[in-house]
């Protein structure tokens, strides 16, 4: 369990040095001033928790102060911890049962898609799952290419298309694939694209329908993964893209190159998209299952050593 832990503790080590240790800071021993809360609003608006989630924060923090009659900061301290962990919830039980079940992967560009599912099929196929792997990126030639590196080192076979082919035809092939192989899981590779383009965000609909009339049902989950380095800036494209193709679930990439690790906290707020994942450096071991007792830990830790 310390591994885990240290685990989590270093891949927030920037969250919590740049903003969440200066929180600990300012609840130190002193006495509960107006200046108090002035600061802590500062602090975690900059932790990237977003307006509304750390004024919401705050009402909570203030009312508890005078109900149970707190007057030093660091049994604010205490409080704060308790609230930032009841805004994060545990993320639900992935249901694999569908035989294959298939798993979109959304998310704009050097989000970290691709390394992502290279991770994702590692942590299956240690669990003894048959996994697939479609690269429906046929855009970007290094996408297809990383994409079948990885299935080689991995022993996973790849269902790949022609460069600039038509990514559908490339995620029914692989759905196609899957069923065939009688595969546990097939994960679909999608161009990384800007929520703001019309077209693209139409031909990802495309690929998503097109899966679902090569299997009905399909596909099973659509998994956004985010990078964590661009923060509250993120969650319009989360918007878009939860609109287009109604994603399941979120993968938080990028944790460990962040200080904006707060953004889990304003994910859970305005999109209501449960965290599926936390990437915390880059071995697949370091993409971890979400856990929200770990990740508050790890913000409040202090600076990793």
């Amino acid at each position: 369990m310390s591994n885990i832990f240290n685990r989590w503790k270093n891949g927030l080590a920037k969250t919590s040095k740049a903003t969440f240790g200066q929180i600990s800071s300012l609840l130190g021993t002193s006495e509960i001033s107006d200046e108090t809360y002035e600061d802590l609003e500062a602090l975690l608006i900059k932790a990237d928790l977003g307006i509304e989630t750390s004024e919401s924060l705050l009402e909570v923090l203030w009312d508890r102060e005078k109900k149970e009659g707190i007057t030093k900061t660091s049994e604010l301290n205490t409080i704060l911890e308790e609230e930032l962990r009841h805004k994060l919830d545990a993320p639900p039980q992935i249901d694999l049962s569908n035989i294959p079940t298939v798993i979109l992967i959304v998310g704009v560009n050097g989000s970290g898609k691709t390394t992502t599912i290279a991770k994702l099929g590692k942590i299956y196929t240690d669990q003894g799952k048959k996994v697939v792997f479609g690269a429906a990126d046929t855009y970007r030639a290094a996408a297809v290419d990383q994409l079948l590196i990885w299935g080689k080192r991995l022993d996973i076979p790849v269902i790949a298309g022609q460069r600039d082919g038509d990514p559908g035809a490339v995620a029914y092939d692989t759905v196609q694939a899957a069923i065939a192989r009688k595969a546990n899981l097939a994960f679909i590779d999608t161009a990384g694209r800007l929520h703001t383009r019309y077209n693209l965000m139409e031909e990802l609909r495309k690929v998503h329908r097109v899966a679902g009339k090569s299997l009905p049902g399909a596909p099973h989950h659509v998994w956004l993964v985010m990078d964590a380095t661009t923060g509250q800036n993120a969650l319009q494209q989360a918007h878009a893209f939860k609109e287009a193709v109604n994603v399941t679930g979120i993968i938080l990439a990028k944790l460990d190159s962040s200080a904006r690790g707060g953004m889990a906290f304003a994910i859970q707020k305005e999109l209501g998209i449960p965290i599926l994942f936390a990437g915390l450096g880059e071995s697949p071991e370091d993409l971890q299952p979400f856990n929200p007792d770990l990740f508050i830990q790890g913000i409040l830790a202090g600076e990793a050593q």
